[in-house]
């Protein structure tokens, strides 16, 4: 039996699974890793080799597989028990301070001094990854690591309503592993859910998920995955192989896809997202997934719940978390037109911002009425748009316009003239604000470039020596003569 799902989740019930998913008790098994992220810019090409420079500029080390997927759980409000190997070595300590500065989450890590900890040391510059340098023990731990993991598996899982397995065959979830996992599930009545990068399915026994990506798909069955009909072909082929209940495939942009025992193949389509980042994205959806189940969510709901998640994590950089309040926000734009959803609060301006800058984006922001849209407008937000990687542009409120222009103005409202201003390709948010002057927006959100149109002067720009302060700099655009807002009002007026 095959069908597409096409019941999308809607803001009730995303907000009642989470306050569900608030308190669960979620255990989190597999291999760990420390995931270091080296930021710098790239100017010159090194006179030894034909390879670029790096100029180091800032650091980040965040927990990863295993780790991330306990990191997600926490961020989406789940109690999460973590049980993974480390070495002894300087990765470990920097794995034990992480787990333990996350309130949310319960680190079980069993130290091994036959092993490195895993670590990942990826280079960027400008959103891009120049390089990844691995350093890791792939081979399979030993039994007596595995007795002790096992117990300490019994032991983290009581009161889990799910259990989260991350295998990315670095050599931790073996069968004795995968044993004390299915044992512990049945003792608490927690369904499993395995993440596995492995070809042979059939040694994770009778878990009730398994969950490979699309590539990984075809790699097990040596069948195509690219449509729906590849899949559902696949995914028959990859049940019969092994014992689990269900497997689901995750596939990117076109969403998931969840093959169950007896029951056929359901298509689950994702609202399209821009991607910036797919590392990690796996291990949020596999979070999301395993902490609607702990909160004894249909899977329905709880595979919704994954596509929304990951969707926002793809457009994070690095091995990211997402927060409930960012999930309501994604569910809320993509039940709006594309030019409502670019309209924004000041707070939420200075967070899209924030994770531009991560991302090495130069950020331009302009302001002004825009009462009545003209080519000069137009001219001057596309010429604005030449200089930056994302523009703002603040927009005086109505209040704001009548404040500076006088009564009789705007002509359009608030709302008009933003959702007017936001279908413009070239603009990326807008940013209403109250006050006569955007000051106190520029603070917040703290621009690399301020934008003016050709009738001022760089002095004469509010938040010029703000926006200096802090490195960035101030750029007039062209002035186009013969436009104006004031010259067709007075021009209609004539008319009448």
């Amino acid at each position: 039996m095959r069908g597409k799902h096409a019941l999308p989740m809607d803001l009730s019930a995303l907000q009642r699974l989470l306050a569900g998913v608030a308190g669960t008790r979620v255990l989190a098994v597999g291999d760990l890793m420390v995931d270091r992220f080296v930021y710098g810019e790239v100017s010159r090409v090194s006179a030894e080799a034909p390879v670029p420079i790096l100029a180091r500029q800032r650091d980040a080390v965040m927990l990863g597989a295993v780790g991330n997927v306990a990191r997600n759980l926490a961020a989406l409000g789940a109690e999460a028990s973590l049980v993974g190997v480390i070495g002894a070595d300087g990765p470990a300590a920097e794995a034990m301070k992480l787990a333990a500065a996350e309130p949310l989450i319960e680190g079980f890590l069993v130290p091994d001094k036959s092993r490195a900890t895993t670590t990942k040391t990826r280079f960027i510059c400008g959103g891009q990854q120049l390089l990844r340098v691995d350093h890791e023990d792939t081979c399979p731990i030993a039994a007596e690591l595995e007795q002790r993991l096992s117990r300490t598996i019994r032991d983290a899982a009581r009161g889990a309503g799910a259990i989260l397995v991350s295998d990315y065959g670095k050599g931790v979830v073996t069968e004795a592993v995968i044993a004390a996992c299915l044992e512990a599930g049945r003792a608490q009545g927690a369904p499993i859910i395995v993440d596995s990068k492995a070809k042979a399915l059939a040694r994770y026994g009778q878990a009730d998920v398994i969950k490979p990506n699309a590539a990984e798909l075809a790699r097990i069955t040596d069948m195509p995955t690219e449509t729906d009909t590849d899949v559902e072909t696949a995914l028959t082929q990859a049940l019969a192989l092994c014992a689990a209940g269900a497997i689901l495939v995750t596939r990117a942009g076109k969403g998931m896809s969840l093959g169950v025992r007896g029951e056929g193949v359901r298509h689950f389509h994702a609202a399209p997202a821009a991607v910036f980042d797919a590392s990690g994205a796996g291990d949020t959806a596999l979070a999301a997934l395993g902490a609607a189940l702990a909160a004894r969510a249909p899977m329905e709901l709880a595979i919704d719940f994954a596509l929304l998640a990951s969707g926002v994590a793809v457009e994070k950089p690095g091995t990211a978390t997402v927060t409930p309040d960012e999930l309501i926000e994604a569910l809320l734009a993509a039940h709006l037109a594309p030019a409502e959803a670019k309209i924004v609060t000041a707070d939420r301006a200075a967070a899209e911002t924030a994770g531009w800058r991560e991302r090495g984006l130069k950020v331009g922001f302009t302001n002004g009425c825009f009462d009545i849209l003209h080519p000069g407008h137009i001219a001057y937000l596309t010429q604005a748009r030449t200089w930056c990687d994302r523009l703002i542009v603040a927009l005086n409120s109505d209040a704001s316009v009548r404040r500076v222009k006088g009564e009789g103005r705007p002509v359009n409202t608030l709302e008009a003239r933003a959702l007017v201003v936001a279908a413009l390709g070239c603009v990326d948010l807008v940013a209403p604000f109250e006050e006569a002057t955007p000051e106190a927006l520029i603070r917040q959100i703290r621009p690399d470039i301020l934008v003016k149109g050709g009738d001022y002067r760089p002095d004469e720009v509010v938040g010029r020596e703000l926006v200096e302060s802090w490195g960035g700099e101030v750029r007039i655009a062209a002035f186009v003569d013969g436009h104006s807002t004031t010259a067709a009002i007075e021009r209609a007026k004539a008319r009448a």
